[in-house]
């Protein structure tokens, strides 16, 4: 085993490694300058709201389900009803203020005919809050 003393020409050898401890030092105070330099950040979030008004919310309007079957049997809120029963009702719905909302469920294979007349009496009648419930039967 061997140990190297240095060169053998008796010149030290260069030392080409970068001393990094100032190096670093100095990135640290830079850092630690930054850090207390830098503004207190507030974990608050400005909002305007709205004031709470003193009106109270409007009631919920009234529904009424109106189911036409594949038969062509017609319920009005669950009670069957004739096609006269049910214009009846869509009349007195029509004049009511404010108009309940009428949500029509036909089944699937009920015929376009019954459906049609319905809407059209609703139409006539003068029923503006009318809608269809129940579309997702026809997605298979």
């Amino acid at each position: 085993m061997s140990m190297s003393v240095g060169s053998s020409s008796g010149e030290p050898d260069v030392m080409v490694e970068m001393n990094t401890t100032p190096l670093i030092d100095v990135m640290l105070v830079l850092l630690v300058m930054l850090i207390i330099t830098l503004p207190v950040q507030r974990h608050a979030v400005k909002l305007d709201m709205p004031r709470p008004s003193a009106n109270k919310p409007p009631a919920p309007p009234v529904v009424v389900d109106l189911v036409v079957d594949f038969d062509g049997t017609i319920e009005w809120n669950g009670n069957v009803s004739t096609f006269d029963q049910t214009i009846k009702y869509l009349a007195a719905s029509a004049v009511q203020e404010p108009q309940p909302e009428i949500h029509l469920r036909p089944n699937r294979l009920a015929k376009y005919e019954t459906v049609a007349q319905v809407l059209g009496v609703a139409q006539r009648l003068g029923v503006k809050k009318i809608g269809f419930v129940g579309n997702e039967q026809y997605l298979q």
